[in-house]
């Protein structure tokens, strides 16, 4: 099994071990949750090398911060611990977004008493608010500092403008955003300013929600697999987007790994400032992607890769809130 390198995010101090592990399906979207099982691939991880953990207040409206509080609990100085703010539900289950400010503190302190910890390592505005200047927003995170509740500040999904923005209040050391062969959107200009302004990147769904791993063939999901309703998965987009697949996997077969590992292994090679979360609650993936850190590409493997076609169809159905939002300038 490979060795995880570690890799700064920004230029503040915050180092993790070079793959995370985002814990969002252990609570939600991807079935039933298993904690027996959850638990047991946080332990693995831990023995593989893995110190960055991701999770949010929004993830199984709560039950993700307990669960990877109480798996963390006895461990917590080995372990960078990253989790979010501002997304929520209207009681008519509609998604909301929040950055007022003392909507904020409000909810690092909730977060905090479910992790069972007097900090968080790196504090995420899961979505920016259009409603509420970024300036603002960030400005109550910068205070969390001060308090010492919280260490880094990070953005999830947010413009290159935001970024700008967020930058000029206190110090961003990550952005968190979708990105792998099949999306990359973070390309067109988010990552220049990212690292202009010397912010780490997070690739959250690195492996395309598990499509990237060559394991999905046709649209067949339980009703609680939110994949069911995301528009790459329908009939008429799965079979064009199936054409990446079986170019990977004729790629990964050449090389000897699996279509998985080299998805992953193209995310990690594209800087020492790209850290990427792939989620998963069973330990035979995470030894599987933990194996990928090890995958080294050569040039000529990089470019034929990139030249794999992105995914056809929208990320996310109608009603989700989705990247590069804006917030509106701050009032003079």
């Amino acid at each position: 099994m490979a060795v995880i390198p570690s890799r700064a995010l920004g230029r503040q101090g915050l180092v993790v071990s070079a793959l995370g592990l985002g814990c969002m399906g252990m609570s939600q979207s991807y079935g039933p949750a298993d904690e027996r099982s959850s638990l047991a691939t946080i332990d693995r991880a831990l023995e593989l090398g893995i110190t960055f953990f991701d999770t949010a207040d929004v993830y199984g409206a709560g039950h993700n911060e307990r669960l990877v509080g109480r798996a963390l609990s006895g461990r917590r100085d080995q372990v960078v611990l990253a989790t979010k703010f501002s997304l929520g539900f209207d009681a008519d289950g509609s998604r909301t977004i929040c950055g007022r400010p003392e909507y904020v503190q409000q909810s690092c302190e909730a977060s905090l008493h479910r992790l069972g910890t007097d900090h968080i390592d790196l504090y995420y505005q899961h979505r920016v608010d259009p409603a509420v200047p970024i300036e603002e927003t960030v400005g109550a995170m910068a205070s969390l500092v001060e308090q010492g509740k919280v260490r880094y500040l990070g953005l999830s999904e947010a413009s290159a403008a935001s970024l700008r923005r967020a930058a000029s209040v206190h110090p961003i050391s990550a952005l968190q955003s979708e990105w792998s062969l099949w999306t990359r959107d973070v390309e067109s200009e988010v990552l220049d300013v990212a690292r202009e302004l010397h912010i780490g990147l997070v690739p959250f769904s690195p492996l395309g929600r598990g499509f990237l791993t060559g394991s999905i063939t046709q649209a067949t999901f339980d009703d609680d697999d939110f994949r069911k309703s995301q528009p790459r998965f329908q009939p008429e987009n799965l079979q064009r987007n199936l054409t990446l697949v079986s170019q990977l996997q004729g790629m990964a077969a050449a090389r000897g790994v699996t279509a998985g590992q080299l998805a992953l292994a193209w995310v990690m090679a594209q800087g020492s400032d790209v850290v990427p979360i792939p989620g998963t609650k069973r330990v035979a993936y995470v030894e599987e992607n933990v194996a990928a850190a090890g995958v080294i590409l050569s040039d000529e493997e990089l470019g034929a890769l990139r030249a794999v076609a992105p995914a056809v169809g929208a990320r996310y159905g109608e009603g989700t809130p989705t990247t590069y939002g804006d917030s509106p300038e701050r009032p003079n």
